[in-house]
């Protein structure tokens, strides 16, 4: 009996059953507490919604305001397009298109679970597979922002969980066809969120290590040729987006243009910890103006500028700016949790915050186990804590930025857990 309650517990296809279910029932209940016609627009008046009606209303890639303002580089394009899809079988603004790109979030969050499984397997075995697992489908952020706003996170999160496994898998066979996998799989990333693209070089290099340590032999100019293939890969998927934006704009920018207003809406004289969009274009006339004046490229760089003066003038106010941000990131999007705590007095709230808490605090204790016991894994398991989010403690912090990295999060967390139990894997 025994034997067969663990065989359930640890069964990756009922895990993903009821991750599913989770995800479903969820979205089931949000849907019946508001109204149709207001989830069939709200969710999508933001940048990603407005290109893809851009796009669909023949426009190209751009206007990301709700108003033409013509081409853009606000996004890298692959979320905004599959947003187009669904408008053009759904209808633009129709409750129908909700369902189906809430619908697509839950599939690619739900599936986050299979490459999460098999890299924590890679880790400590089963058990501490179906224990991340476990964790990724109880996990308040992976069921919410499936359905609250349509952004490109859940996409970004799967590929990152699929990049883990792979690079995992590379470092035991590093067949050339799993090489041009791996680059395939690094531009998907970088075309959908290129934030990730911080941990690249530190996967990259951990792999030439792994294969430095079987010997010699293995790190020969055919061998090092391999990654060298793959970055290539990478490289390639984002040509044709950057040759298209320095035809349209005349300049050199690779992915996306926003870092500097990024940057700006975070530390200048009126940012404070919680992030409400008043400096931002799309809710800001001012602003917006200032935009269509200027042009993207001359704006964004101007916005660079301003940022940058104030971070160097303002050392006070940047680091508290950035304590609370780096607290906002573990606390699942607010930076006072003590006070919001006591303060909020709804259950779920606290099970929200609280679980991201534990599993940040988790993840540190994981990082530590990992490499106080030599594991190989350590250093890139850790590299997406440690790593990713420096983007968003420097700039700004809402709770879906943080998805992506998520799942190594709960790995690191479930590495804990085993610890502090006395189990070994």
């Amino acid at each position: 009996m025994k034997k067969r309650l663990r065989a359930a517990v640890q069964s990756l296809p009922l895990i993903v059953v009821f991750a599913l279910g989770v995800r479903l029932l969820s979205l089931w209940h949000y849907i019946s507490w508001h109204s149709k016609n207001a989830l069939a627009v709200l969710p999508f008046l933001f940048e990603s919604g407005n290109i893809a009606f851009s796009l669909l209303s023949g426009n190209g890639f751009g206007s990301p305001f709700r108003v033409y303002t013509g081409p853009t580089a606000w996004t890298t394009p692959i979320y905004p397009y599959l947003l187009a899809g669904i408008f053009q079988l759904f209808g633009a603004y129709t409750f129908a298109a909700f369902l189906a790109a809430s619908l697509l979030n839950i599939v690619f969050v739900t599936l986050t679970t299979i490459p999460l499984y098999f890299a924590a397997r890679k880790v400590g075995g089963p058990a501490l597979g179906a224990a991340a697992a476990w964790l990724w489908v109880l996990f308040p952020n992976a069921i919410l922002l499936t359905y609250e706003s349509m952004w490109e996170e859940c996409l970004a999160t799967l590929l990152a969980a699929l990049i883990l496994w792979a690079t995992f898998d590379l470092a035991e066979n590093g067949s050339l066809r799993k090489w041009c996998v791996y680059g395939l799989l690094w531009g998907l990333e970088l075309m959908t969120s290129p934030v990730l693209a911080s941990t690249l070089p530190f996967l990259f290099a951990w792999l030439v290590y792994q294969a430095k340590r079987k010997g010699p032999a293995r790190l020969s100019g055919k061998a090092l040729a391999k990654p060298a293939l793959a970055l290539a890969i990478a490289i390639l998927c984002c040509v044709p987006w950057t040759i298209r934006n320095y035809r349209i704009f005349h300049t050199l920018v690779p992915l996306r243009s926003t870092l500097g207003l990024q940057l700006w809406m975070g530390n200048n004289p009126q940012a404070r910890p919680i992030w409400l969009g008043h400096l931002h274009p799309i809710n800001n006339a001012a602003q917006q103006a200032e935009y269509v004046r200027m042009g993207e490229i001359a704006y964004m760089r101007r916005k660079m500028r301003e940022a940058l003066r104030y971070m160097l003038t303002h050392p006070r106010h940047e680091a508290q700016l950035i304590g609370r941000r780096f607290l906002a990131v573990w606390a699942g999007g607010t930076p006072y949790p003590l006070k919001n705590f006591l303060a909020r007095r709804s259950l779920w709230f606290r099970y929200v915050l609280l679980f991201n808490l534990l599993a940040g605090i988790g993840a540190a204790a994981g990082i530590f186990a990992l490499f106080r016991r030599r594991s190989p894994y350590a250093l890139p398991l850790a590299c997406f804590p440690v790593v990713y989010p420096w983007a968003y403690y420097l700039t700004l912090v809402e709770p879906r930025y943080g998805l992506p990295m998520e799942p190594m999060v709960l790995l690191l967390a479930a590495v804990a857990l085993f610890r502090l139990a006395g189990r070994n894997f």
